[in-house]
């Protein structure tokens, strides 16, 4: 059946994925996929501001060099298990960190060395670490998952299925995440909702929504549409006439649908670089080196741009790539892990500076943790992860959730130090988006599972 002869709902929906998804992949020359659709939203945001920034972890980030045991027994264990990957104790000192409410049994933790930064954010109450979270269809206890008595997430331990679980609570093929399913319900309270849902990184399931389409920028800014915003072969004439090709009204509803998609990140990509040129330069300093920092600077300036930008609720999502380790993880991961606490303590810096801390929430994520066992030279595919949570509102300084024993085959992993876990990703999504001002009615719209648990609230908020 040719589109046009589809009932009504059903065309919407085909042009809303043709905009949203079909071109996503072709969209960077022309910008074609930087549109939110504006439709009705169940959600209004209010009259404050709240921003959540996602920082995606790509390749599965190692739990166990990120967040390492400390007190002597608990280290002892560590070391015997990980071997020639463990991290010496004595380089742990610094970064030791002092809870607000201390751990059980003694049981004492150390960042890696290398996130010093962070550890100050600890210990000034403005970062919390969630221990041991990951996807989960419901509670389910090792025993539940040896029988497979229980739903378990699709396609455990692999790369593409566990990162669009964690990031849509559905494997590789879905259409719609969390965070844009969230960006849904702040629509109709932003005046532009174009900037609902903006990604530095390119394209993530995580921004998709139903109406929500995320918005891709560039670290120097929109996405710049050159062939027409510029002379064309040195021509204002050419650039003039490919204008009114791309943009014009036309007869075949998919030529139509296409010109007012690219009319509308035309119109985008002008308020965009208004909004930043009018914006004071920041004195925070982001390292150019720094991929994560260079996203991080270009939220922190759209945060800045707010007003000009007409949103009273975003939704942020940046990345960085090469946690796969399973060889050379020594030599490798210190970097990562530099340029994570590095990028995150600047940003923090800024909003700050921006005046803007308290409204502003950032979290990590990863495909998935490792396994404490070594392999030799690294670590492989695991489940349960520790992830950071940091912002002016949050009750840092704290340990959200159960930290687990530092044992291989024991009571809280699935084999080689794979952690089963006992917070769900549903958990730590709902306790964000109740943040953001999404109702309790409408959490199950956001976070599908979330009616399996019984605790919806994590306790990271003041």
């Amino acid at each position: 059946m040719h589109p046009s002869k589809l009932p009504q709902l059903q065309r919407r929906e085909f042009l809303r994925r043709a905009s949203a998804l079909g071109l996503a992949g072709t969209a960077a020359p022309f910008a074609l996929n930087l549109a939110a659709l504006g439709e009705a939203a169940a959600q209004t945001a209010g009259n404050d501001y709240k921003a959540l920034v996602c920082v995606f972890l790509y390749g599965g980030n190692d739990y166990g060099n990120t967040l390492v045991p400390y007190d002597a027994t608990s280290y002892a264990s560590y070391a015997t298990i990980r071997g020639a990957i463990a991290t010496p104790r004595d380089q742990l000192a610094a970064t030791a960190l002092t809870p607000r409410i201390a751990l059980p049994d003694a049981r004492q933790m150390a960042l890696a060395p290398q996130m010093g930064r962070l550890k100050t954010l600890f210990d000034s109450g403005r970062l919390g670490v969630q221990l041991n979270v990951g996807t989960l269809i419901q509670p389910t206890t090792l025993a539940q998952y040896k029988a497979q008595s229980v739903p378990l997430p699709p396609k455990l331990f692999s790369h593409n299925d566990q990162q669009s679980v964690w990031q849509a609570s559905s494997p590789e093929g879905a259409v719609t995440g969390w965070g844009g399913r969230m960006g849904d319900r702040f629509l109709s309270g932003n005046g532009n909702t174009t900037f609902t849902c903006i990604n530095a990184s390119g394209n993530a399931v995580f921004m998709a929504g139903q109406q929500a389409v995320q918005y891709q920028v560039a670290t120097n800014g929109a996405v710049a549409v050159n062939a027409v915003t510029k002379p064309l072969y040195g021509s204002q004439q050419c650039a003039d006439a490919l204008r009114t090709l791309i943009t014009a009204p036309r007869s075949h509803w998919m030529e139509q649908e296409l010109n007012r998609v690219v009319s509308r990140s035309l119109s985008a990509q002008t308020i965009v670089s208004s909004a930043l040129n009018a914006l004071p330069p920041l004195t925070t300093v982001f390292d150019p080196n720094n991929g994560l920092a260079q996203q991080l600077q270009i939220v922190a300036k759209l945060i800045g741009s707010r007003a000009s930008l007409g949103v009273k609720r975003q939704v942020f999502f940046v990345s960085m790539g090469g946690f796969d380790l399973h060889d050379f993880l020594p030599n490798q991961h210190p970097g990562l892990l530099t340029a994570v606490s590095e990028a995150m303590g600047a940003f923090y810096d800024a909003t700050v500076e921006l005046g803007i801390a308290d409204a502003v929430t950032t979290f990590t994520a990863s495909d998935f943790g490792r396994t404490l066992s070594s392999n030799g030279d690294g670590s492989d595919h695991g489940w349960g992860s520790h992830h950071f949570v940091m912002g002016g509102a949050v009750k840092g300084g704290r340990f959200w959730g159960q930290l687990p024993s530092v044992t291989v085959n024991g009571p809280d992993d699935v084999g080689q130090g794979r952690l089963l876990p006992t917070t769900s990703v549903d958990q730590l999504g709902a306790t964000l988006a109740s943040w953001m001002g999404v109702s309790a009615t409408d959490l199950p719209g956001v976070l599908p599972q979330i009616g399996n648990y019984s605790v919806k609230d994590l306790g990271y908020f003041v």
